[in-house]
């Protein structure tokens, strides 16, 4: 993926952490609506249900 997208915008829907976590910006949905958006760093600090993913990824 990371050869793919160099120097390119790149749209990239993933249902698992390891996927996303280097995106240089994240948009989290919840029952099809966006309800946060910002950078894996970001997103821990201020949106609970992508901790709660989070979490639940790294449990897996």
């Amino acid at each position: 993926i990371n050869y793919v997208k160099s120097n390119k915008t790149t749209l990239i829907i993933a249902h698992r952490l390891s996927t996303i976590m280097a995106a240089d910006h994240i948009i989290f949905l919840d029952d099809g609506k966006i309800t946060g958006q910002g950078t894996h760093e970001e997103l821990l600090n201020t949106h609970e249900r992508y901790r709660d993913f989070v979490t639940y990824q790294t449990i897996k």
